[in-house]
């Protein structure tokens, strides 16, 4: 699906048009290594959550699954620059649960894609709805955009956070509030 030949051709149009060179030295090898940047940094769009949240585990256990300080990076749409920060997702099983290092796979999925941090966090919440089928899912997502820090306001420091709620985290605010309670400490 990634086509590195018009990304390198996309670069070296690029490099012209801030006046560059890209026949020197320094840029010769440039645009093949954006190419190959690219096919890293947006590998999530061949991808399908269902590819990682297939495999589950039964239990007994029906109490709240916390899996936080999950670290992405992800490539905003709307300037291409990066975002990054930290994804926490909670879930009630429902007679399975899946290993957590798939949590950290979906994530992935979708953050290595041209994103909105709000779509990236209900895409999260909708794939563990759909695939694992909990009783309910909670996804935080806390993130810094460098086109917010490095061009335009020039906010360094600023983070947004985003909510995506399903199931009985959407119809009951005490569970809701022992996710943040859990969130804070230091377990």
């Amino acid at each position: 699906m990634i086509d590195q030949n018009k990304i390198k051709e996309g670069v070296r149009l690029l490099l012209e048009g801030i006046g560059e060179d890209p026949s020197r030295e320094g840029l010769l090898e440039t645009p093949d290594r954006i190419a190959r940047m690219y096919t890293e940094l947006f590998a999530g769009m061949e991808e399908t959550p269902s590819t990682h949240l297939s495999k589950m585990f039964q239990t007994t256990n029906s109490e709240m699954v916390l899996e936080k300080d999950i670290t992405f990076y992800s490539t905003c749409e709307h300037h291409m620059l990066p975002f990054f920060g930290k994804v926490h997702i909670a879930y009630i099983p429902d007679g399975q649960v899946v290993g957590l290092s798939k949590l950290a796979r979906t994530v992935e999925v979708y953050a290595r894609r041209l994103q909105l941090q709000e779509q990236l966090t209900d895409q999260i919440a909708e794939a563990l709805m759909t695939c694992m089928q909990p009783k309910g899912v909670l996804v935080m997502t806390e993130a810094e955009h460098l086109c917010m820090t490095m061009r335009g306001i020039k906010k360094p420091g600023s983070k947004t956070v985003c909510l995506a709620r399903r199931g009985l985290f959407a119809t009951d605010p005490e569970l809701e509030a022992r996710f943040f309670r859990m969130l804070e400490r230091n377990v």
